[in-house]
């Protein structure tokens, strides 16, 4: 896909999941929607993957670390084709295969089940590596919270990325500022987290997490490098997209009420061309 098609699609995931927060009345709109242009660019011009097979041996991986922000991976998944459509309206229902968390026994297309905080990424380590000792040409991608960033084990993991030089993986901060109840510097601040990153032995690169263009160009970047695993530090609004969930707090894990997902419909489908 182009750049400009890629923020067309990016446009129609964030009103997938809108749509299935607000059938659902529960969920996390505002993490979903700031990933929204990353994971968009990953499925649909970066990674290496087959709808028809999902558990192609030689596909790249893809991992939602900060699994509560499941509906923009669900939304993907099905733009991309690895399930009917229809499965969206179903999303925290009983016996529904889209959970509150991704389950990798249920959704098609889903590489590892996510919940806890810091173990995504520490399966995402577990992958490469695994990669590199079959010499695999894989690539693994994990899509980690800044709030995420507190967990100790993310660091844990980050350090074995660099001793074991996983050139072959490559974690995306959704920095977005914000986590449950407010914002990130007033519950346990995480920055400065380039500096971090560099400290732990990785390659690091910012960008304007919104900027299509910059963002496809990123990842693509990202795969040319070796010797050393990279993190892209994504800078994101919070609820990108809908004016009034735009770095609030309360869009964390809050779903919008009719006329609240009416006008968000409504500012996001503005958005498609």
């Amino acid at each position: 896909m182009s750049v400009d098609e890629l923020k067309d699609k990016a446009a129609t995931i964030r009103c997938e999941i809108i749509k299935m927060i607000h059938e659902a009345n529960a969920g996390h709109p505002g993490g979903s929607l700031s990933a929204a242009d990353i994971v968009t660019a990953l499925y649909f011009r970066v990674m290496r993957v087959d709808p028809e097979n999902p558990s192609w041996p030689d596909r790249d991986r893809f991992i939602l670390s900060k699994g509560h922000a499941c509906p923009v991976w669900y939304a993907a998944l099905a733009e991309r084709g690895f399930f009917d459509s229809e499965h969206l309206k179903t999303l925290r229902k009983l016996n529904s295969i889209l959970q509150g968390h991704a389950d990798m026994l249920k959704t098609p297309g889903v590489d590892m089940t996510v919940g806890s905080l810091g173990q995504g990424f520490s399966a995402g380590i577990g992958m490469a590596l695994s990669g590199k000792l079959r010499n695999k040409d894989y690539q693994v991608w994990v899509v980690i919270g800044d709030g995420e960033s507190q967990e100790g084990a993310s660091w844990e993991a980050a350090m074995s990325g660099a001793k074991c030089k996983l050139d072959n993986i490559t974690a995306i901060v959704d920095k977005n500022g914000l986590q449950n109840v407010s914002f990130v510097n007033d519950i346990m601040p995480v920055d400065p987290l380039p500096d971090k990153w560099r400290a732990f032995g990785w390659n690091v690169i910012e960008i304007d997490g919104h900027d299509m263009k910059q963002v496809v160009e990123t990842l693509e970047r990202a795969k040319t490098i070796r010797g050393i695993p990279t993190v892209i530090i994504a800078h994101t609004v919070k609820g990108k997209g809908v004016s009034f969930m735009e770095d609030m707090p309360k869009w964390h894990g809050a779903a919008p009420c009719d006329e609240e997902a009416a006008i968000a419909l409504q500012e996001l489908t503005g958005v498609i061309a």
